[in-house]
């Protein structure tokens, strides 16, 4: 199976923080890997990013404190699938519980996440 990278994007609070989640949103990203499982897909692993007000950029030789990009919403966490083909993936990318985001789907070049799961 093809792995992707499935990057969740969500709005942040004024000044770049992150917004509490509610219990149920917190509940369902617990409950995405089983059902990823449940629909022939798999999860490998996953992280959520702090605030982009904790961001550092590299663009040359200059850096900068906080996100490169002056947008409404921010890169929240990855985690990384393996799904038959991008419209299997697409499918699954979209049980991804969002408060006022989005995901996005993009496959992975070269890479074997498949020994870091347990």
């Amino acid at each position: 199976m093809t792995q992707y990278a499935i990057l969740i994007f969500e709005r942040e609070a004024e000044g770049g923080q992150t917004a509490e989640l509610p219990p149920e949103i917190i509940a369902a990203h617990e409950a995405l890997p089983g059902r990823i499982v449940e629909k022939g897909g798999k999860e490998l692993g996953g992280i959520a990013l702090e605030p982009s007000a904790t961001a550092t950029t590299i663009r040359g030789d200059l850096v900068t404190d906080g996100p490169f990009i002056e947008t409404k919403e921010a890169l929240a966490g990855v985690f990384v699938i393996e799904a038959r083909d991008l419209d299997h993936a697409i499918e699954l990318a979209a049980l991804t519980p969002i408060v006022s985001g989005g995901v996005e789907v993009r496959p992975l070049v070269g890479l074997d996440f498949s020994g870091l799961t347990s």
